[in-house]
């Protein structure tokens, strides 16, 4: 037996079958703090599919009687989440496992999810949502943290569940982009100004005041938590944000962190505590911090979503005009179609994990390839043997833009970035993380909310910042229009297994963009 599988099966601490009979658990198995990194990414990554998949059951620890889905103990002790008060669909916890809600296209782990997965953020703040007009107590059941009845709209801000795909590359995008950021800053000097710019991205510009004051107000695209600062000593983190769709979540290890509790009631001992029992199940050490580990590397490792071109010539044509409209129209000025990776080997815990979750320096560093062909496929890999760079086309810029409109009150009732104490918490939200277009092919129902059903319908929603590329793509004749939604079909997550990151409607490999020959002869034809 080799090493790795025996750490799975003995350093795991298992439990002698004796001890086993007659128990329900989704995870028979946790692993010990400190095997994850002696374990072989396979070897990880399959115990994190475990995880990932497990439909996780009272024994397990799944539930949270006494607590809250931010982890705050229950505003009413004397009514716990036990019984018919156990799940609950809006506040929480509202799923078995995560694979329950994440599962497309094609039943994939780690997928997106149908309307009817949608999730009610920040409803969490409430013990067991009723909407029970009787009910006085605050975040109890029906009263917000000033006493102030909610409704179904208020209560939390209601978001489709996103797809995982590809999650490694961008997170190391995001590192990356920080790090840039984070070295202009510290070249400012007292009254100097500097632009922020990273892989060819604009993000405004930051001064360092004469009196030793930094000034963000003019830095655009990043959320409130990576703006704040207390003076010279303290300069704003400027850390990109790429989980959640308001840019509130660093990385995966801590939205592992917080949607287990959630969703699920399970605590993990790295944000709850060692054979602690917060939430009062009478389960303790829930989730190992190597368990989280593995976990989020098996998110990571997820393939990426690649291009299906069907191979009949007039929508090979229709494709060529609608990647042209795309440029024309002013869409790749913030769906960036590509951006350069030059370190892709994920590593584990982040550098910028906020306090709650594993940080740098308080375990050894697990690591791995992402362009691995061990990896699930397909993946993004180098051009060329020496190659410097990864090419990610995800057609996103990882900043926050507000593209309402200024007279739709219709928008998000809380904004996530503020303390709930704040008059700005329930002034809602308008800005939002540009939509990462890899995947939407095939990854419905679209738009934060996922209230809508096609891809040309989140277009016309464009206000804002998006109002001038709303208002060309409606000017365009009915051929460009429809061409541009011909190409962002093609962007589609695969079939499980796909070699090839570009194929045709039978998922076998295809040369795109076509020889210049085949290209002008598609094009003249249509004309």
């Amino acid at each position: 037996m080799r090493f790795g599988v025996w750490c799975l099966l003995v350093l795991a601490g298992v439990e002698s079958a004796d001890s086993q009979i007659g128990q329900e658990v989704a995870l028979a198995h946790h692993l010990v703090d400190g095997v994850e990194v002696r374990l072989s990414i396979p070897e990880l990554l399959r115990h994190g599919a475990v995880v990932f998949c497990a439909n996780w059951t009272d024994y397990d620890g799944g539930g949270r009687p006494s607590t809250k889905g931010t982890g705050h103990p229950l505003a009413d002790s004397l009514q716990p989440l036990i019984g018919t008060r156990a799940w609950n669909r809006i506040s929480g916890p509202d799923a078995n496992s995560c694979s329950g809600c994440h599962n497309q296209p094609y039943g994939i782990s780690g997928g997106s999810g149908d309307f009817v997965t949608n999730v009610f953020v920040l409803a969490q703040r409430f013990d067991f949502v009723t909407l029970d007009s009787d009910d006085k107590v605050s975040t109890k059941g029906s009263l917000d943290e000033n006493l102030q009845p909610v409704t179904l709209q208020t209560v939390g801000n209601f978001r489709r569940t996103t797809g995982m795909f590809g999650a490694g590359y961008l997170e190391m995008l995001a590192r990356e982009i920080t790090a840039d950021l984070q070295q202009i800053r510290s070249t400012i000097r007292r009254g100097e100004t500097k632009e922020l710019v990273a892989k060819g991205i604009h993000f405004g510009k930051l001064t360092l005041t004469t009196t030793g004051l930094w000034d963000t107000s003019k830095v655009e695209g990043l959320p409130r938590l990576s703006l704040l600062t207390k003076g010279s000593n303290d300069p704003p983190s400027l850390v990109i944000r790429p989980w959640h769709q308001a840019a509130n979540v660093v990385s995966l290890r801590e939205f592992t962190n917080n949607a287990f509790n959630q969703h699920h009631g399970i605590q993990s001992t790295e944000r709850f505590g060692i054979d602690t029992d917060p939430d009062g199940d009478g389960v303790k050490n829930e989730l190992t911090r190597a368990d989280v580990t593995a976990v989020t590397l098996f998110q990571a490792a997820l393939q990426v979503p690649g291009r299906v071109i069907p191979n009949e010539p007039i929508i090979e044509a229709a494709v060529l005009n609608g990647e042209r409209v795309f440029e024309t129209i002013g869409c790749s000025t913030c769906h960036i179609p590509s951006l350069p990776l030059s370190n892709w080997t994920f590593t584990e815990p982040n550098p910028y994990n906020p306090p709650g979750n594993l940080r740098l320096g308080e375990t050894k560093t697990v690591s791995m390839d992402l362009a691995s062909p061990v990896l699930p496929q397909p993946r993004l890999a180098p051009a060329a043997a020496n190659a410097k760079v990864i090419q990610v086309p995800a057609y996103t810029d990882f900043k926050l833009h507000d593209i309402t409109d200024p007279n739709d009150h219709d928008i998000e009732p809380l904004d996530m970035n503020q303390s709930v104490w704040s008059p700005k918490f329930k002034a809602g939200n308008r800005y939002f993380l540009t939509k990462r277009l890899w995947g939407a092919g095939n990854e419905p129902p679209y738009y934060h909310h996922g209230l809508f059903t096609t891809m040309r319908r989140s277009i016309l929603a464009h206000a804002g910042e998006a109002l001038q590329s709303r208002k060309a793509f409606e000017a365009l004749p009915n051929y460009d229009k429809d061409s541009l939604i011909e190409f962002l079909k093609t962007l589609q997550v695969l079939p499980p297994a796909t070699k090839d990151l570009v194929v045709d409607e039978n998922f076998h490999a295809k040369i795109w963009p076509p020889p210049a020959e085949k290209r002008n002869q598609l094009l003249s034809e249509r004309k």
